[in-house]
């Protein structure tokens, strides 16, 4: 089932969590904590002890130093998910000294970009030919709640999905083409890598992640594999070269032969002109070079 047939009552939603400035409430805790040692040493210096004035100096210094509890730090392109008793309150993205209430928990994420460069993995391509693969991501999280609690472990989460996406990429097309008629994992890096990407970031929706770039890292035939499709790339290569050299033999052939009768260098019969084609044939399309002969007598 992919990320878009997830219930969308089961997947959390990130919202800006009510915190505070850490650089006001730290003065306002100062404040607490120094009117209570006042407070303390003023009443314990009379000769009449006030008892109400020293238990209400305990009480404002116990609440300023609670308040210096709520206190957490928030780097750039670092976010905190704020929860009460396991409830999710929303996150912060403020970056610097933030404050909330002493019992309300704070778990950070980076929603910096990740690059990943996964493992070389086996795979057949389209025709069932072994291959191996991987791929390199830069990817980021977007949505800090669906990171935190719609998957056990997100970092996790994206290494098994990038495995299982170049899986389905590489099955999908085959290595090579040599006709060039069809899409390859091999000719066609950027059709692919758009397609790679696009797989991912439906893949990792569900935990609130995107995928900024991705490509192919490693793409080579498996070694079990690769001396036999070595020496076929060879044979289809110089076929491939055997055929273009043909087909400009032909071509030159066929000039040849029309401008010799065009301008009446010389009239040829059929006979003649298998013969002259074969030899220059043989010129065109032979390794070796070839070794002229001298013909002494007449034409004939």
């Amino acid at each position: 089932m992919s990320a878009a047939d997830t219930p969308a009552l089961n997947r959390s939603r990130e919202i800006p969590a009510s915190t505070q400035s850490g650089y006001v409430m730290l003065l306002v805790s100062l404040a607490l904590v120094g009117a209570s040692v006042w407070m303390f040493i003023g009443a314990a210096a009379q000769d009449q002890q006030n008892a109400m004035v020293i238990i209400a100096s305990l009480v404002i210094g116990v609440i300023g130093l609670m308040i210096l509890t709520g206190f957490y730090m928030i780097n750039p392109n670092e976010a905190a998910a704020i929860q009460l008793f396991g409830a999710c309150k929303g996150t912060d993205r403020n970056e610097g000294l933030r404050w909330v209430l002493p019992w309300l928990g704070r778990k950070k994420i980076a929603v910096r970009a990740n690059n990943v460069i996964s493992q070389t993995i086996k795979v057949n391509d389209a025709r069932g030919n072994p291959i191996e693969m991987g791929a390199q991501v830069v990817w980021r999280v977007t949505d800090t709640a669906q990171a935190l609690f719609d998957v056990d472990d997100y970092r996790e989460f994206v290494n098994a999905q990038i495995e299982a996406a170049v899986r389905a990429i590489g099955s999908r097309y085959p290595y090579d083409d040599i006709e060039h008629l069809e899409i390859t994992l091999r000719g066609n890096h950027d059709e692919v890598g758009v397609e790679l990407r696009a797989a991912l970031i439906e893949r990792l929706s569900v935990a609130g992640i995107t995928v900024d770039e991705c490509g192919l890292t490693h793409l080579a035939y498996a070694p079990e594999i690769a001396g036999a499709m070595l020496r076929r790339q060879q044979a289809e290569a110089v076929i491939s070269a055997r055929k273009k050299l043909v087909e400009g033999a032909v071509t030159m052939v066929e000039m040849a032969l029309a401008q010799l009768s065009e301008r009446g260098v010389v009239d040829l019969d059929d006979e003649r002109k298998a013969a002259m084609v074969s030899n220059l044939m043989v010129v065109l399309c032979g390794e070796r070079d070839t070794q002229p002969v001298v013909n002494a007598g007449s034409l004939y």
